[in-house]
C-alpha cells in the first residue's frame, strides 16, 4: 500500500490540481479531509459540517500559521480537533448488524431509530481521489466501505485517529505524535490496541484492494437493476450470495440469506414492485437510488438509497437507507420522478 504524501506540493490523489485563482490554499484538500472526517464520524452530513468548520477555522487562523509544518498537516490537526469535539457529545454510530441478532422477514417490524444511530453512506464524488497512484485510489475506496467505517466506530476517538492516519493514510508515527501532541511510544501503543479491537470485530486494520468495477461487475449490476424493476424475484435471488445480508436503516432489522430476502420482497416489501432505479456510487461501491411508484398519482417518489456490496461475482450486501430527504440531495437527486421517469425539480 503506497503512502500518501504529507508535504505541500507533493502529488495528492485527491487534490485535482492546484486551487484556482483567488481560492483559499486549503480548498484543494477538501475532498481528502471529507474522507478523513467521514471515517472518523461515520456520517456524511457530520463530515461535511466538520470540514466546513475546519475551513472556517483555517480562514480565521491562517494569518497565524507560521509554516513550521506542512499546510496539509496543519489542516489535519484542525480537522482532528473538530472531530474529537464532535465525538465527545455523540454516541457511536452503527449498522443494524451491530444492534442485535439476525431477524426474520415475517417477524414484527420494530420502530425506526434516530438517524444519529446509523452509519450513513457518502457520495464517492465527495471523498474519492480523482487521480493518483492506482494503489492509493484502491486503498481510499476500500477504507470507506461501510463495514470498515462501522468497525472504526468501535475504537475510542484518539485510537481512531491513530489507526486512520497510520494504516490508511500511511503517516509516520512521528507525524501522528506531533499532530496529537503526544509521544511516538504512545502512538504505537494506541495503534496496537486499535488493531486488537478491529481483530476482535473480524476486520483487517489495513484495508486491502477493493474489487474493481470490471465488465463482470457491470453485467451483474445490469441484471440486478433489470430483475428489481421487473420485480422478478427468481432472477434477483440468483444474483445473491448464500450469506447475503439485507438491512434498512433507520429500522434495526437485518436479514440473512436469499430465502429471507425473497420472503421480505414478496411480503412486507411488496410495495417496491414497479420501482425505478437510478445508478449511483457510494462508499467506493455501486448502488441505486430507488423510487417507488406513487400510489396516489403518476410518477414515482424517492424511497431508498441502495448500496450494494459485491464479492466474487455475487451480491453479499443489500443496504437500503431510507432517509431520502437527507441523502438524495447529497447525490444531486430529486425526491420525485414524473410519469416519464424524469426528475421533478424540488
Amino acid at each position: 500500500m503506497t503512502g500518501l504524501a504529507t508535504a505541500d506540493g507533493a502529488p495528492l490523489p485527491s487534490d485535482g490540481g492546484a486551487p484556482g485563482a483567488g481560492s483559499a490554499p486549503w480548498e484543494q484538500y477538501r475532498r481528502e479531509l471529507t474522507a478523513y472526517c467521514y471515517r472518523m464520524l461515520g456520517s456524511s452530513a457530520d463530515a461535511e459540517d466538520a470540514v466546513q468548520d475546519t475551513m472556517v477555522r483555517a480562514w480565521k487562523g491562517y494569518d497565524k500559521f507560521e509554516g513550521r509544518s506542512a499546510l496539509r498537516s496543519w489542516l489535519y490537526r484542525i480537522a482532528t480537533n473538530v472531530c474529537l469535539t464532535m465525538l465527545d457529545s455523540r454516541n457511536r454510530r452503527a449498522r443494524p448488524m451491530d444492534m442485535g441478532p439476525v431477524g426474520s422477514a415475517n417477524a414484527e417490524l420494530r420502530p425506526p431509530l434516530s438517524e444519529t444511530t446509523w452509519i450513513e453512506p457518502v457520495p464517492d464524488e465527495r471523498i474519492m481521489p480523482t487521480a493518483g497512484d492506482p494503489a492509493d485510489v484502491a486503498v481510499s475506496r476500500e477504507s470507506v466501505r461501510l463495514a470498515f467505517v462501522a468497525a472504526l466506530q468501535h475504537l475510542p476517538p484518539r485510537q481512531r485517529v491513530v489507526l486512520i492516519l497510520r494504516e490508511v493514510l500511511q503517516w509516520r508515527a512521528a507525524e501522528v505524535a506531533e499532530l496529537l501532541d503526544t509521544s511516538v511510544a504512545s502512538v504505537n501503543s494506541a495503534l496496537q490496541r486499535a488493531r486488537a479491537t478491529l481483530a476482535e470485530n473480524d476486520v483487517e486494520e489495513s484495508p486491502g484492494s477493493a474489487e474493481d468495477m470490471d465488465e463482470a461487475h457491470t453485467e451483474l449490476l445490469a441484471k440486478y437493476a433489470d430483475a428489481f424493476q421487473r420485480y422478478d424475484m427468481a432472477a434477483l435471488v440468483a444474483l445473491l450470495h448464500e450469506d447475503v445480508v439485507m438491512s434498512m436503516p433507520p429500522y434495526p432489522l437485518w436479514l440473512q440469506g436469499p430465502d429471507e430476502v425473497r420472503a421480505w420482497m414478496l411480503g412486507r416489501g411488496a410495495e417496491c414492485e414497479g420501482s425505478r432505479l437510478v445508478p449511483v456510487s457510494a462508499n467506493g461501491m455501486p448502488g441505486f437510488a430507488q423510487y417507488r411508484r406513487d400510489p396516489g398519482g403518476e410518477g414515482w417518489f424517492g424511497w431508498a438509497l441502495q448500496v450494494l456490496e459485491i464479492t466474487d461475482g455475487r451480491i453479499t450486501g443489500l443496504n437500503s437507507f431510507l432517509d431520502v430527504q437527507t441523502l438524495f440531495p447529497m447525490w444531486g437527486l430529486t425526491t420525485k420522478l414524473d410519469a416519464q421517469g424524469q426528475p421533478v425539480p424540488a
